[in-house]
């Protein structure tokens, strides 16, 4: 496994797994069970996903020593705020059987971030998080985060795959000593990735799948994964990253996939965040 070294000096693993979308709870357990034996120790979770109860009973199942173990979960938009947070945060940390996390993200970069980061911050000073971040913040919201508060978001989980590959992003995350991280590495499937012509013919250049470069293409960039699946063989397969490397060559021909756009939601958008909005007060 290869790490990179957060902005408090934290290690955290390039190559994790996520558990986006697994409702089942007992598919969930035996996939994240499965990654685990299969090696993988950053653990990918949140509360809006409703299996952290799962991903703790695997954990317990696994026998996997605590210190080598690297897990987060997220805050949602409904529990922003500084009250709010910290008591989703002990709740989190109860479902998944925990006495610390290793990082602790807001989901959505909406609502009271500034009262949820200053409850981070001081969990984080309790020693009860080993590193803090945000997932889905443009660099406009991660730069008021940072400026207005003490501490630095350490990671920035963000949609990034072939077809939006955030170079910009990554180089403005990097001058801010952020660490990028991908969500929707394989894009969800969408464009053909899996069949997209280039990346088939790069895949068995190196004699691997289309899903082992693409995570090396990012793992190279050095953005952390999380790629997903319940299918052991597809667990393994995509584990198996680093005994190869994509060449400059190879690497220049990936960054032409890109289009610039969003596959999902664009996280900006004015109407999304009053969908939101308008949620979380009708709940």
């Amino acid at each position: 496994m290869k790490f990179t070294t957060l902005n408090n000096g934290v290690q955290m693993p390039l190559l994790g797994f996520g558990v986006y979308q697994m409702r089942d709870l007992k598919e969930c357990q035996e996939a994240v069970l499965g990654a685990l034996q299969t090696g993988y120790r950053l653990i990918d979770t949140a509360a809006a996903y409703e299996n952290e109860t799962a991903v703790g009973a695997a954990i317990q199942q696994s026998g996997i020593a605590r210190d080598k173990l690297f897990i987060t979960t997220k805050l949602w938009v409904q529990d922003a705020g500084y009250e709010k947070a910290r008591s989703a945060f002990l709740r989190a940390l109860d479902r998944l059987k925990l006495d610390y996390l290793d990082l602790y993200l807001i989901h959505q970069p909406y609502s009271d971030v500034h009262g949820a980061w200053r409850a981070m911050e001081e969990l984080y000073d309790e020693g009860l998080i080993r590193a803090i971040g945000v997932s889905n913040f443009a660099p406009d919201r991660l730069t008021d985060l940072a400026t207005f508060n003490r501490i630095t978001p350490a990671v920035n989980q963000i949609e990034m795959h072939p077809f939006l590959q955030q170079g910009q992003n990554v180089a403005f995350m990097q001058s801010m000593n952020v660490q990028a991280q991908s969500w929707a590495s394989f894009a969800e499937g969408k464009n053909n990735l899996f069949s997209n012509p280039l990346l088939v013919s790069i895949a068995q250049l190196y004699n691997k799948s289309v899903a082992q470069v693409v995570l090396r293409w990012l793992i190279q960039r050095n953005v952390i994964v999380i790629p997903k699946s319940v299918n052991l063989p597809r667990i393994r397969e995509n584990f198996n990253v680093f005994d190869f490397s994509i060449s400059d060559v190879d690497m220049e021909k990936i960054s032409q996939l890109e289009t610039g756009e969003t596959l999902f939601t664009a996280h900006t958008d004015p109407e999304r965040i009053k969908t939101v909005g308008t949620k979380i007060f009708n709940t």
